[in-house]
């Protein structure tokens, strides 16, 4: 796990109805691994209130290569990725499942440039949603409160 990883980690556990398990194996197939078929999600975070798991990807990468080939694949391989969380994570069909992208400011455009075919709009019900996308630099724990995640709570009162 690298620093960031981390950081978002402590980020996504300061709301009080998520939980995460970090690099979480997706793995499509129940036999061994195959190349192409499984992947080490950076966190899977668990949001009860909201029923919603999030698969977290943490990159500082310029060119945003390996996050939108991976999110590229996970397209690819929805349906079978939902059923692989369903069997083995006991994530309930009806919950929503939403990639979410921690990567730094400015390299926002470079990863939508890349990952631009999934934001089509006639992609249907059971297509990937498109990416949440949160700048590393939102999630140092200075600028929300631990306990609730919530900005507000740092303004300075007068």
């Amino acid at each position: 796990m690298d620093y960031f990883q981390g950081v978002v980690t402590e980020y996504l556990v300061a709301d009080r109805a998520a939980f995460v398990n970090s690099e979480l194996l997706i793995q499509l197939d129940l036999d061994e691994p195959k190349k192409g078929r499984h992947w080490y999600c950076d966190a899977a975070a668990v949001d009860i209130r909201e029923e919603t798991l999030y698969l977290c990807e943490v990159t500082y990468s310029k060119s945003m290569t390996g996050l939108s080939r991976r999110l590229l694949a996970w397209d690819e391989h929805w349906k079978e990725l939902r059923n692989a969380l369903a069997r083995d994570c006991g994530i309930p069909e009806s919950w929503q499942v939403q990639p979410w992208a921690f990567i730094p400011k400015g390299y926002d455009e470079a990863l939508k440039s890349r990952i631009a075919p999934l934001s089509g709009i006639e992609r249907g019900a059971d297509a990937m949603p498109y990416p949440l996308i949160t700048f590393l630099e939102n999630v140092v724990p200075w600028n929300y409160v631990t306990w609730d995640r919530k900005v507000v709570a740092l303004e300075i009162e007068d």
